[in-house]
Parts: structure tokens; C-alpha cells; sequence
């Protein structure tokens, strides 16, 4: 399958799972249920234009998906130091298990979006050198 093909299914699956997750932090009153909710929103906007729309295969859209996935990497590393699962208020709850996998979802999802954004860049620098060189 094509390296732009498999980014784009990744990219729009970290969306979705970032999506899911947020949702179950204002649920859960981790995040709080305001006007500021819109961050994310335009952060899903901005990583859906540089994924889906018109940075497609062009460079900036490769470096618009590396920094977002990079980032929301941090989500589950944020989530599961120090104090845990928010403190422990996640564990033993109904929602415990879609919590913690979503979680593990995103960092699946983002940590392959990255590698393959970057493999992006790589090959179009390797094929910008091959059409100077040649």
C-alpha cells in the first residue's frame, strides 16, 4: 500500500481516537466543558486540511501531520505517569477499559502517523536529490 494512503488512514484514525478521548475527559469532568474545548477542534481541522485536502503529498502537509502526531503522542504518556490514570479516578469505573484504550490507541495511531510523515519527507528529499543529480 502507499506510503501516503496508509498516512492518511492513520492520520484520520489518530482524529478519530483524539476525538473519542476528548470527549471521555469532558465527560468524565477531566476537561472542562467550556468555549476552550474549541482548541482541539481546530487542531482536528488544521491535521484533517494538512491530511485529507491541500497539503496532501506536498511537503508542509507532511511537516503539518509529523508535529500534530508527534504532539498528541504525548497524550497517553501524559496520561499514564506519575499519578497514573488521572490519579486513579479512571480506575475501577465503567468506562475504564474504551479510556484506556483509546489511550493505547493514539499512541499507537500517532507514533505510526509520524514514522510514516517522516518517511514522507525522507523520500521526497531523496527524490529532489535524484532529479538535481541526474
Amino acid at each position: 500500500m502507499k506510503n501516503n494512503v496508509l498516512l492518511t488512514i492513520t492520520s484520520l484514525l489518530s482524529i478519530l481516537f483524539l476525538s473519542f478521548h476528548h470527549a471521555d475527559d469532558v465527560a468524565r469532568g477531566f476537561a472542562p466543558g467550556k468555549f476552550s474545548n474549541i482548541i482541539p477542534v481546530v487542531v482536528f481541522v488544521i491535521w484533517l486540511y494538512g491530511t485529507m485536502l491541500v497539503y496532501a503529498e506536498r511537503k508542509s502537509g507532511y511537516i503539518v501531520v509529523l508535529v500534530l502526531s508527534v504532539l498528541c503522542t504525548g497524550v497517553p504518556l501524559i496520561h499514564m505517569t506519575r499519578a497514573g490514570m488521572v490519579g486513579g479516578r479512571v480506575a475501577n469505573t465503567s468506562g475504564a477499559l474504551f479510556f484506556v484504550w483509546t489511550l493505547i490507541m493514539i499512541g499507537v495511531t500517532t507514533l505510526f502517523s509520524a514514522i510514516l510523515a517522516a518517511r514522507g519527507l525522507w523520500s521526497r528529499r531523496q527524490s529532489r536529490r535524484s532529479q538535481v543529480s541526474g
